[in-house]
């Protein structure tokens, strides 16, 4: 079932065996739900169960290991007794929904709390043919789960991006003498991966376009990382960004986080990151390959908010499918909503990374910006469409703090249901308003920090319930911030709820 507005972003697409129903994919977030023994518990699968009622095309589940060594709240799959759960969850969600699964697996090395970390420079010849047997047996305990693909985790700070890295030390065959002996290991993976789970099961591979650290390879070298995987027979390539240990900041008494850093930025992108900021590396890699005869789909990801952005992305011929992983969190029904006409219901992700800072704390991950905190997960409602009220008009107040903020206030809305939270609009000097913020139900207050002296800016505040639905916008406050000049007189006037700021007799307006 496709979409007026965004044909391509609900148009299927085939991947090997899969056919997948739409170009939405929800990208593998650590969830920090998994106890310590690294089975598939029952919050974990409420997780995915909830994507998968937002029907969303392709479900890649969190990280899972692939070796039986402790990984903390992380899922594994080094044994044949952690199927069970994983083909229990995904039968429950083929039954119920269209939304296809792989599960993301990875090997990674050891980091303690006294900052030590193991490196690749550390293993020994025997421990590489392990990391391939490895992989190779989880790829097919994966397909034996029931999983309709194999992600193999190539990206970030893990095991197999170290050696693809251009910070690669080894001084073997397996070294960073060249990008055949980074990519030896990567290509015995891949090779071994489809020797046990056969030629016709989608194998897919998360990889980095460009490190975004000192030493680090670019695109340059992630195009043709990403020649040889599609050459290899790789099924889909989805592209990421940075998170390397080598940036990473150091906190006393805990381990080495490796998205702490700006690479680690680049990976997960916060608001103060242009939109879309990543995309420029999967055309580039979709270019390169395409080039060269290959058409494997290649994934984006890394804010991308809007569905006509996603479709603008493919349209251009960018990416074959647009990756989401903190819009999918916040509200996993993004996709259902938009394909349905319902696109005015989603709830928007403010990117405040608020999840993210869980995940490096380890604590269970939520959307904290917004969800309410009783939540575990995404909240549901059914209710008739009846959107919010304003006891007034929302009464929204506004005034210009010392530090040059603009803060606003606005009085509480009401629902029949429940109440989920506010959006914050913005204008510009008489230009279109657009969404700048959000906040729980709990909120009557937004300070500005971006407000500049010598502009004049206009708010109004949208009230949104549980199921999405919209309330009526409150009224508009306008605001003028005013230079400040030494020496002369400053004064603001209220008028009407819109502050006019006077700067030695002259109103600026």
């Amino acid at each position: 079932m496709s979409h007026p507005s965004y044909p391509l972003l609900f148009s299927p697409l085939k991947v090997n065996s899969m056919v997948l129903p739409n170009r939405v994919a929800a990208m593998a977030l650590v969830t920090r739900l998994p106890g310590e023994d690294g089975f598939l518990n029952q919050q974990t699968s409420d997780r995915y169960q909830r994507y998968a009622r937002g029907e969303v095309g392709l479900i890649v589940v969190e990280a899972t290991a692939v070796h039986t060594a402790k990984s903390g709240n992380l899922l594994r799959m080094g044994g044949d007794e952690f199927i069970p759960g994983h083909r229990d969850m995904v039968t429950r969600i083929h039954d119920t929904s269209p939304s296809k699964l792989a599960l993301q697996i990875i090997h990674f090395l050891k980091v303690a709390r006294s900052g030590w970390r193991q490196t690749i420079e550390m293993l020994t010849m025997d421990d590489i043919q392990a990391i391939v047997s490895a992989y190779g047996a989880a790829a097919a305990r994966t397909r034996e789960a029931g999983y309709d693909a194999v992600e193999l985790h190539m990206a970030h700070s893990y095991t197999l991006a170290s050696f693809l890295s251009g910070r690669n030390a080894r001084r073997d065959e397996y070294g960073g003498w060249s990008l055949e002996t980074r990519m030896r290991l990567a290509s015995e993976v891949i090779v071994e991966a489809r020797r046990r789970v056969g030629p016709d099961y989608p194998i897919g591979v998360r990889f980095v376009g460009e490190e975004f650290i000192k030493g680090g390879y670019t695109l340059s070298d992630s195009s043709y990382i990403a020649l040889r995987m599609a050459q290899l027979g790789v099924d889909y390539l989805s592209v990421s960004a940075g998170g390397k240990f080598e940036d990473a900041v150091k906190f006393k008494g805990k381990p080495l986080d490796p998205y702490t850093g700006y690479s680690g930025d680049r990976a997960m992108p916060p608001a103060s990151y242009p939109r879309g900021v990543n995309v420029y590396l999967a055309e580039g890699i979709k270019k390169h390959i395409n080039a060269h005869g290959y058409l494997t789909p290649v994934i984006t990801a890394g804010r991308i908010p809007t569905a006509a952005m996603a479709e603008e992305i493919l349209e251009a011929g960018r990416a074959d499918l647009i990756g989401l992983g903190r819009p999918l969190l916040t509200d996993p029904d993004w996709p259902k909503k938009t394909r349905d006409g319902h696109e005015d219901k989603v709830v928007r992700c403010v990117y405040a990374n608020l999840c993210k800072q869980m995940e490096e704390n380890y604590i269970p991950v939520r959307c904290g910006a917004l969800w309410p905190k009783e939540y575990l997960h995404a909240p549901e409602a059914h209710d008739d469409c009846e959107p919010p009220e304003w006891p007034t008009n929302g009464n929204l107040q506004v005034e210009i703090k010392e530090s040059g903020r603009v803060r606003l206030k606005w009085e509480k809305a009401v629902d029949r249901h429940a109440m989920y939270g506010y959006e914050v609009f913005r204008s510009v000097n008489g230009g279109p308003f657009s969404h700048v913020n959000s906040h729980k139900a709990t909120a009557t207050v937004n300070v500005d920090d971006d407000a500049l002296a010598g502009n004049r800016y206009a708010y109004f505040v949208r009230p949104f319930d549980l199921a999405g639905n919209r309330g009526a916008d409150s009224n508009i406050a306008e605001v003028t911030v005013a230079p400040k000049f030494e020496g002369l007189p400053d004064k603001e006037i209220v008028l009407d709820g819109r502050v006019e700021a006077q700067t030695g007799g002259h109103r600026l307006l």
